[in-house]
């Protein structure tokens, strides 16, 4: 068992099932079916991939370089070398993405651009969203889009009092955000009221995924933002911890979650995507107890 698995769920198990057809029957996975995967070397991507390739899809996916070696994991999923095909596609070349969603009966729109500038990445993240919509609607087969955002376009309103049950019809306040600079936060935020807009204006099937802090193995050869969240506790760079507590949810589960909400034809709307909530405490004691060799902390972070 690793770390990651340990602060996380067990699997997509307890997944539900898709919908029935007009036949009462559920619908063949894959089915013959092309679906497009924006940022398919991304960490949820990837898992979306090899998901969508086991169901018998054919996967388009956008790259910035097919060729780089951190696609290789991509390339070595079992049905890829038959039906993975990485296009080169920035999110803000509108016409590279018109190629990719070629063809498709399904857009995952999971990518978002990478900046050093968190303030910097707003604009590109709506312009992006916003160009991957209008290709949908554009190619005249997408059936449906499913929107990959985040708890952080939910939760960050400071009015919100303790006895107020967060749902999908929570929004965090964009301007508690921009207060306080918390720009991944706003950015999921305004991402996400752009495409609602976009798909809207253009008649596209959107439905969104708004994924808590997302654990569970890497088949990326890279270290995300949410695993670094687990690994600071390892490494020595985090000497205490804070007394607080944090949602996680499986990566595995997640994919899972775009592919229902993709073949199920009732889903609709945002799906808040998590699995239990844990207190600090708890996640280093896990960690302490399946690697002792590893500097974990064991004190609170000064209040």
């Amino acid at each position: 068992m690793t770390v990651v698995d340990a602060v996380s769920s067990a699997g997509a198990g307890d997944a539900v099932a898709p919908a029935a057809d007009a036949a009462g029957q559920p619908p063949a996975a894959g089915n013959g079916q092309t679906v497009c995967v924006t940022g398919a070397a991304g960490y949820i991507a990837s898992w979306l991939v090899k998901l969508l390739l086991e169901k018998g899809y054919t996967v388009k996916g956008t790259v910035r370089n097919p060729d780089d070696p951190k696609n290789a994991h991509l390339k070595a999923l079992d049905g890829a070398a038959e039906r993975l095909f990485l296009c080169k596609a920035d999110l803000l070349d509108f016409d590279a993405i018109c190629r990719a969603v070629e063809g498709c009966q399904g857009v995952f729109h999971t990518a978002s651009p990478v900046t050093d500038d968190p303030e910097q990445m707003v604009e590109p993240a709506v312009r992006g969203t916003e160009y991957v919509i209008r290709a949908a609607a554009e190619a005249g087969t997408v059936r449906r889009v499913v929107f990959t955002s985040s708890i952080g376009a939910v939760t960050m309103d400071p009015n919100r009092g303790p006895d107020v049950v967060v749902d999908e019809s929570c929004w965090s306040d964009l301007d508690f955000c921009k207060k306080t600079r918390n720009w991944y936060c706003y950015g999921k935020a305004v991402a996400e009221q752009a495409a609602w807009d976009a798909a809207r204006q253009r008649g596209v099937d959107l439905v969104v995924v708004n994924p808590v802090l997302v654990v569970g193995p890497l088949l990326q050869p890279t270290v995300n933002a949410s695993i670094a969240h687990i690994l600071k506790y390892l490494d020595g760079s985090a000497r205490t911890f804070a007394n607080a507590v944090q949602a996680y949810v499986d990566v595995r589960d997640v994919a899972a979650a775009h592919l229902l909400v993709f073949e199920a034809p009732a889903a609709s709307g945002r799906h808040l995507c998590a699995d239990r909530v844990l207190h600090r405490e708890d996640v280093v004691r896990i960690l302490a107890k399946l690697f002792p060799e590893y500097p974990v902390p064991t004190r609170y972070a000064a209040s």
